[in-house]
């Protein structure tokens, strides 16, 4: 790309395509909903409501067990299985009553279980969903730690796992002992699971399971004790190394649990994703298609089968992976980035352009996308919305040196050199060596 950039630089030019369509539907067309986010305050004082403690008892009336529950529109109460499960007898604490509580679904292999509750007066929580959840999302934990005040937490979602029903939610929002089984709230006060306390090797890892897994609880209810060693762990396991980047331990994790949960998808999937990341692409390959086989609307493994053919150089049969986890799951950006840099390294800029188009409909905030989008109207000769897409990744990334760097070249093609020394001194803030050779191209000429 940029070798064109210096053959222009010295005279030659680029031919320019007049994309009608293109210019009608580009960067000014963009309507991104503002839809009113709650506040934190408010996202409580929804939560807040539809929240409670739960309490657990021995054989002699003493506590042996605490923890939070969500509301849930048919009256019951949905929390983890492990914070009920020592308990001889259970009782539901809101508004400093005490409730009467027992045992109606249990899921132990999901950790997700449900009570009755006599008396229990209390506005339900408004359902939401992790389908359209992506990572970045601002969410909310309500809960009571050691069963003190309901309190509030607030974090991003770090990471999601497609899994069967849903998506396995990674946060930033601090979770406590106490506050497992309590509620993970969207910015408009929407439940999106049942957050989870896990303790990876002294650091406290949170993670809420999916809201979609309640609702499937009367067909997954079984009345058995709780598993050696159940889905949850298995996927919290793999998440710490995988975020440890520990491949040979994941691995080993996941041989195992392929072996022990032969038909779980994930087990596949997670393979796929140690094979992949050690460098063992025939095998990564192979783990995504077990994974198809039992599922084939996992979306997630068909954009990864994606992404390994695309960097293998087989783009066609990427962009049909891609097209695949499109159809499953229309709303991912990071699907469409993808598909329009397969589109893009193939030489269908007008395609590449129309998906980063979509992308960024999805996610106005993906610096990546922008940049991208910037490269193909580059490609496209639309030189005036490059330069716009840049500055609109540096504006959400200010360090992102490879839109700098482009901007620059763009700049001084078009002889704002005054600019060029602008994004020189700004380069040598943030990646010298990046700087060193744009200096040889955009300044000395």
């Amino acid at each position: 790309m940029w070798n064109k950039l210096f053959q222009r630089i010295i005279g030659k030019t680029i031919p320019f395509l007049l994309l009608c369509l293109l210019y009608l539907a580009g960067i000014s067309a963009f309507i991104f909903s503002d839809a009113h986010a709650k506040s934190a305050g408010e996202v409580f004082d929804i939560a807040s409501k539809s929240t409670v403690v739960i309490l657990g008892y021995d054989g002699k009336g003493k506590a042996s067990s605490m923890g939070s529950g969500a509301v849930m529109p048919n009256g019951s109460v949905a929390t983890n299985c492990h914070v009920i499960e020592k308990a001889t007898r259970l009782a539901v604490r809101y508004q400093k009553q005490e409730y009467p509580a027992s045992r109606q679904y249990t899921d132990h292999d999901r950790d997700t279980c449900s009570l009755t509750v006599q008396g229990l007066n209390a506005p339900a929580v408004t359902l939401g969903s992790t389908r359209g959840l992506r990572v970045g999302a601002r969410v909310y934990a309500v809960g009571a730690p050691q069963g003190l005040e309901l309190t509030l937490s607030e974090g991003i979602v770090s990471s999601l796992r497609e899994i069967k029903g849903g998506k396995y939610i990674q946060t930033t929002a601090p979770i406590s002992p106490g506050s497992s089984g309590g509620g993970l709230f969207d910015e408009e006060g929407r439940l999106l699971g049942l957050t989870t306390f896990y303790l990876a090797e002294g650091q406290n890892l949170n993670f809420a399971l999916p809201v979609e897994w309640i609702g499937e609880l009367p067909k997954k209810h079984a009345k058995v004790s709780k598993l050696a060693t159940s889905t949850v762990d298995w996927i919290n396991r793999a998440i710490e190394l995988e975020k440890r980047e520990d491949w040979p331990g994941l691995i080993a994790h996941c041989r195992r649990w392929t072996t022990a949960e032969p038909k779980n998808v994930s087990s596949w999937y997670s393979l796929g994703v140690a094979y992949h990341e050690s460098g063992q692409t025939s095998r990564a390959i192979e783990c995504y298609q077990k994974a198809l086989s039992i599922d084939p609307e996992f979306a997630d493994a068909w954009y990864n089968l994606g992404n390994v053919h695309r960097k293998s150089g087989q783009t066609s049969r990427a962009i049909e992976y891609y097209q695949k986890a499109l159809s499953i799951d229309p709303e991912d950006a990071e699907v469409w980035n993808s598909l329009g840099v397969a589109y893009h390294e193939s030489g269908q800029t007008s395609r590449a352009i129309e998906c980063y188009q979509k992308a960024l409909s999805i996610d106005p905030e993906d610096a990546k996308a922008w940049y991208n989008l910037g490269n193909a109207y580059h490609e496209s000769g639309q030189t005036s919305r490059e330069i716009e897409c840049y500055q609109k990744a540096l504006s959400i990334d200010p360090e992102y040196a490879k839109a700098w760097y482009n901007l620059g070249i763009t700049y001084r093609l078009t002889g704002q050199n005054q600019r060029v020394m602008e994004v020189y001194r700004r380069l040598k803030e943030i990646d010298p060596n990046r700087a060193e050779k744009f200096f040889k191209i955009a300044v000395l000429p």
